[in-house]
């Protein structure tokens, strides 16, 4: 575990202030491959009782997108970890970019914490442990009082302190948090969006899947591909190339959502 750099003294603490609190995450995106781990930062903004969780990546695009540029382009929808959270409300959405548009996709779960008397020392704060399930996962995080916020990485929250770490019990999925910082902007650039269920969410899915490139534009129909001796390749052979980067990477952090894909 990484000892957490922290830029603010507790007694400082202020709920009308802005924090940004930043996890380091790791999944394994095939489980028959243990030691094929992605890990990337992921960046929790947080003021008052609203956040905003994603990649420094996608933060990045918010902040182009912000000053009129085009942002990030995705193709597919899958393993994107980009929430939206209102704790005084309870509401937690997904947002999923695809070809330009921004889906809103509401988390229903209810997170049934249980909270455990086992304590350990995580950085510099005192952390305590609790269980939960989401997505077809059982969930072990530790929090911290000392951090006096009722928020965490992804979709979690509802402890009565910020998650300092967050790890489901195949070892798929972590979130650990690894620096603090005071008085980072906010922002939010997707606010216009499209709303969905998880239904569409899977048609969403299988369109990508089923045509990967044609998807994206008819033109992609008469767009040439060469291997690396220069031999044009048809794109029918990129689409299934594509397909097989679908199927063995599927293992999405929402298990009880996995798509059988045929």
């Amino acid at each position: 575990m990484k000892l957490i750099i922290f830029f603010l003294g507790i007694s400082t603490f202020c709920f009308s202030q802005k924090f940004s609190f930043i996890y380091e995450t790791k999944y394994k995106l095939n489980s028959e491959q243990p030691d094929d781990v992605s890990s990337e930062k992921m960046i929790l903004d947080l003021k008052n009782n609203s956040s905003i969780f994603r990649d420094s990546l996608d933060r990045k695009s918010d902040s182009v997108r912000l000053n009129h540029g085009n942002g990030r382009f995705k193709m597919g929808v899958e393993n994107q970890f980009y929430v939206k959270k209102n704790l005084a409300q309870k509401r937690i959405e997904k947002v999923i970019t695809y070809l330009g548009t921004d889906y809103l996709l509401p988390v229903e779960d209810v997170l049934d914490w249980k909270i455990s008397s086992e304590q350990k020392v995580i950085g510099n704060y005192r952390s305590q442990k609790a269980e939960t399930t989401y997505g077809g996962r059982n969930w072990t995080a530790w929090f911290t009082t000392e951090l006096p916020f009722s928020d965490g990485p992804y979709i979690f929250s509802g402890l009565p302190g910020l998650i300092l770490s967050i790890q489901d019990s195949n070892n798929d999925y972590s979130f650990n948090l690894i620096e603090v910082k005071k008085g980072e902007p906010i922002f939010d650039a997707r606010t216009k969006t499209v709303k969905i269920d998880w239904k569409k969410y899977e048609t969403l899915a299988r369109s990508y899947f089923n045509d990967p490139f044609d998807i994206i534009s008819k033109g992609w129909k008469t767009a040439k591909f060469t291997d690396s001796k220069g031999v044009t390749v048809d794109i029918s052979i990129k689409n299934k190339e594509m397909q097989n980067n679908i199927l063995q990477e599927n293992n999405p952090i929402e298990l009880d959502h996995k798509i059988n894909y045929k």
